[in-house]
Formats: structure tokens, C-alpha cells, sequence
């Protein structure tokens, strides 16, 4: 059973992917990464904005920030991390799940821009949650669902500030302040 979840956001540019790489960013710590690892130019203000989400729904997802994706990859794999490349062209996820749920630490690599050729290669398993163009949000949520087989839907965040209330119309919180 994996018992420790990375995700790889290769090629963030902040100005083009702000929306796309903070979704990554909230997708990975609602469905169960212990970090994400954004790889391009330090932004300050996705930092800043996650952080924020942290203090007050919860201690999730660390972020964190890596200037060169490959350097990223490779320390990944000497901490003992399969890295898993989600990616339209590999295997379908069905066929490869049960074996990825057997390994201890996965390193999920998704991309912004074009991935290079040479990530298929540093992978331990290239992914497809569908062979179509989608979303790398889309694709993470898939994925991190299948590998925590629905245990991440109930999860709780130790020093949430604010809780969702079930209900079946409206909306409503819990603060505690």
C-alpha cells in the first residue's frame, strides 16, 4: 500500500499556469499527497495562496519548489519513490493500478507544457487515465482516487479552522477559531 504520495507539477509558468498549477495543488492535498513539487520559477504567490488554504482548512499538502525537473526526478528515485508520469500515451490506468498501489512512495510527474521525451524514460510507469486529450487536474483527481481506492473522500485535516457541514441544500461551515 502506498504510504507516501509526491506530486511532480513539471513546467510551471507562473503567469500562463497560475490557475492550472494551484488546482494541482488543491486536487493533490484534497486527495491524499503528502507534497507537491512545482518545477520552473518560484512563485510566491501560489506559495502564499496554498498556505493559506493550510492554515485554514487544515495541515495538508506541503509545497514545494524545484528549478530543474530531471534534479527533482532523480532525487525522488534515490528516496526510494516510483515515479508514476501521467500521460495520455502510456498504459491505461486500469491495467497498471494494482501494481502502483504496491509500491511504498510514488513520485507523480505531470506536466504544463510539453513534456520531454526523455520523461518516459526516467518513469517507472507512464499512465493514461484516458487516451484523449484532458486535463493534467482531471487526470491527477482520476488517479489519486483509483490509487486510494475512495479512502481519501473522508479524510480529515488536523487544525482546520474552517469544516464543511454535510447538507443536502445550502451551504454551511464550522469555524474554530
Amino acid at each position: 500500500m502506498v504510504k507516501e504520495i509526491t506530486i511532480i507539477r513539471y513546467g510551471h509558468r507562473e503567469e500562463r499556469d497560475k490557475r492550472v498549477t494551484s488546482h494541482c495543488c488543491l486536487v493533490a492535498r484534497a486527495f491524499g499527497a503528502k507534497r507537491i513539487i512545482v518545477c520552473g520559477p518560484k512563485d510566491k504567490g501560489l506559495e502564499k495562496s496554498f498556505d493559506k488554504v493550510n492554515l485554514n482548512w487544515g495541515k495538508g499538502t506541503s509545497l514545494g519548489a524545484s528549478g530543474n525537473w530531471k534534479a527533482e526526478i532523480r532525487k525522488q528515485k534515490a528516496r526510494g519513490a516510483k515515479i508514476v508520469h501521467l500521460t495520455m500515451y502510456g498504459i491505461p490506468l486500469g491495467r497498471q493500478i494494482e501494481k502502483i498501489r504496491k509500491e511504498k512512495k510514488v513520485a507523480v510527474l505531470i506536466g504544463s507544457q510539453k513534456v520531454p521525451r526523455e520523461a518516459y524514460g526516467l518513469a517507472d510507469y507512464n499512465v493514461s487515465v484516458t487516451m484523449q486529450p484532458h486535463s493534467e487536474v482531471a487526470a491527477l483527481a482520476v488517479f489519486l482516487h483509483e490509487l486510494m481506492q475512495g479512502k481519501e473522500l473522508e479524510a480529515k485535516f488536523r487544525g482546520a479552522k474552517i469544516e464543511v457541514v454535510p447538507q443536502e441544500r445550502g451551504k454551511k461551515t464550522k469555524k474554530r477559531f
